[in-house]
């Protein structure tokens, strides 16, 4: 029973980062022998993987036809990075005042700069580094709301990491230049929060998050 249920959880995250990364793009039908062969597994553990992941919202099952992988539904950017920008405004205005707290965020926020710029270092066109720059870029954003200190935020804002991860690789495979901007934006982010500017993070992730993910500026808000 352990066996199947780590065979469960492990055909989960799988399929989850497939999904995420792009592997399994938005609107291919999948079956659960396709999934099972590439895991070497068998069909049990995937069957309860998509129905988990169906449950979630990332796939829709149709019997004995297979598994769909639901797009990024229309509007759905535009969701994502307001109530991003909302949680992650409203941290920073909760955490400058704290010294100390301002400092042990920077530094954190410096340490997963190294890591983007190691990944920068690497060729941006392979899909390997962009499913992993994903992943820095989501967790530098979290590092600033778990700062803030408001954990119904924090946990909100962390069910939002793997939606943020699919947007951040979709933007990446339509310019996977932009990584040296978003470097350059993380940091400037960062000195911002260093220097207690709570107005200046504001409009500076709204245009960052807004010209990653392609959207219009976002005007008065």
């Amino acid at each position: 029973m352990s066996n199947t249920k780590s065979a469960s959880e492990l055909a989960y995250l799988t399929v989850k980062e497939m999904i995420v990364t792009g592997e399994l793009p938005g609107g291919e039908l999948v079956s659960e022998g396709d999934i099972a062969g590439r895991m070497d597994v068998s069909r049990t553990p995937v069957r309860e993987a998509f129905l988990r992941l169906q449950v979630e919202g990332w796939m829709r099952l149709y019997p004995k036809r297979g598994a769909l992988v639901v797009p990024v539904a229309p509007g759905e950017a535009e969701n994502i990075v307001s109530a991003r920008w909302l949680i992650e405004s409203g941290s920073v205005r909760a955490l400058v005042g704290d010294a100390r707290v301002r400092a042990e965020l920077v530094g954190e926020l410096r340490t997963n700069l190294v890591r983007q710029h190691r990944l920068l270092a690497r060729d941006t066109g392979q899909e390997t580094t962009a499913a992993e720059f994903s992943a820095a870029d989501a967790d530098f954003h979290r590092l600033i709301v778990h700062a803030g200190g408001n954990p119904l935020l924090d946990a909100f804002y962390s069910g939002l990491r793997e939606r943020q991860r699919r947007m951040t690789t979709h933007s990446l495979a339509r310019d996977p230049g932009q990584i040296e901007q978003i470097v350059e934006d993380h940091t400037r982010l960062a000195d911002f929060i260093e220097a207690g500017d709570a107005d200046g993070f504001e409009t500076a992730v709204d245009a960052h998050m807004r010209r990653v993910h392609g959207l219009n500026e976002s005007g008065t808000r």
